[in-house]
């Protein structure tokens, strides 16, 4: 697995000053949580789900979720599970299993999570986790689904052998008991402590940001960013302040749910002058069309609050995520003065128009070479414009 590694090798050529890494899924997780990018959800009743695998796998998606839950209908579940499982068997046949992106399963409950990891028998090896909703531990809920996938990887013969990945755990912070005020940052803190607890088994953290907002009766327009959702962000920010410190989590951004053109309340947030530079008008345009430019906008706001890639539900919306996660050279260069000087002090970037103090960049620094490995650095005077139009080819 490759990010853009569909495009020409002389696109790549003009467009990356370091290329991203092939990625596998025995490379090391901290990387791989980085690397997700745009997780993409699927329901597991779609027709020609295996199909639609490898086809968003070519088209440049990495991650994708395979979803039992809040996107099942509650009387649709047994067929779901079956739909499921036909899917993994056909997956499971493809002769190059590095094809494939990194496949997660969304379950209702442990008990569900047991049951369809035993049921898919030797399939269950093309899935690389699973994704725990509405996570909490204030009933056992969280404990016992950590527990159920620590049984499922002892079952499936996933443990005890370093050349045999262990199933991976993604927890959702969605519940109510950790967005309502009286109880968020004991709960929070309490799930972070059960996480830490089972840290081999987990690979990053999620927000739920749609059943956050249900939790106030509460839903954003397509022009508005869940940043302006105040009592949303707040979450948010107590999920990064709990998980997202330097010795902590990768935490994942929330949800964006639009996909088809609707009238306009607010003007347009894209500037017009970084596509009229690329001669890139029209893909301004169809961006605008597509509601995307909501979507750039908020992950400008996840990568400003300490958020990397997102939780994404149309194809469309992966390049997007992926462009925008590429690495400045401006940034790179930044990075790497500040993390290759132990000593501390203030310098002037290598850009000269920033005073980069080098202890307290330093987290932001290593974290951000973490994410130029899993997505690259673009040449000088390249932006995501240039990344944009190559990859919505």
């Amino acid at each position: 697995m490759q990010h853009f590694k569909a495009l020409a090798e002389s696109v790549k050529e003009r467009l990356f000053h370091v290329r991203p890494e092939v990625l596998g899924r025995a490379s090391d997780p901290g990387l791989l949580a980085v690397a997700l990018g745009a997780t993409l959800y699927s329901p597991a009743t779609r027709t020609a789900l295996a199909q639609d695998i490898r086809k968003q796998a070519k088209s440049g998606c990495l991650s994708t979720v395979i979803c039992l839950e809040d996107a099942v209908p509650d009387d649709g579940v047994p067929g779901a599970e079956e739909n499921l499982l036909v899917a993994l068997a056909e997956l499971s046949a493809v002769e190059d299993p590095g094809e494939l992106p990194l496949i997660f399963i969304r379950c209702r409950t442990p008990e569900q999570l047991l049951d369809v990891g035993r049921r898919a028998g030797a399939a269950l090896g093309v899935v690389y986790g699973f994704v725990l909703p509405k996570f909490e531990n204030e009933t056992g809920r969280g404990r016992a689904f950590l527990e159920a996938l620590q049984l499922l990887n002892e079952e499936s013969g996933r443990t005890g052998d370093p050349d045999v990945q262990a199933l991976r755990a993604m927890p959702i912070i969605e519940d109510p008991v950790t967005t309502h005020l009286e109880s968020r940052v004991r709960v929070l803190t309490d799930n972070l402590a059960l996480i830490n607890e089972f840290r081999e088994l987990v690979l990053c953290v999620r927000v739920g940001a749609t059943d956050m907002s249900s939790a106030f009766g509460l839903r954003r327009s397509r022009d508005l960013t869940i940043y302006n959702v105040k009592v949303v962000a707040n979450i948010i920010g107590d999920v990064v302040n709990i998980f997202g410190r330097p010795d902590g989590w990768i935490i994942s951004g929330p949800v964006w749910e639009h996909f088809v053109n609707t009238e306009r309340v607010l003007r347009p947030q894209l500037r017009s002058t970084p596509f009229e530079a690329a001669n890139e008008v029209e893909l301004r345009q169809r961006i605008l069309m597509d509601n995307l430019d909501g979507l750039i906008r908020e992950i400008e706001l996840d990568q400003a609050n300490g958020l990397h890639g997102k939780t994404v539900i149309h194809p469309s919306h992966v390049p997007v995520v992926h462009s925008m996660s590429v690495v400045s050279h401006e940034e790179y260069l930044d990075a790497l003065d500040i993390a290759g000087d132990p000593g501390g002090g203030v310098k002037a970037s290598s850009y000269g128009n920033k005073m980069n103090e080098l202890k307290p960049h330093r987290a932001w620094a290593e974290r951000t070479l973490l994410r130029a490995r899993a997505f690259g650095v673009a040449r000088p005077g390249v932006n995501f414009v240039d990344l944009l139009e190559a990859s919505m080819r």
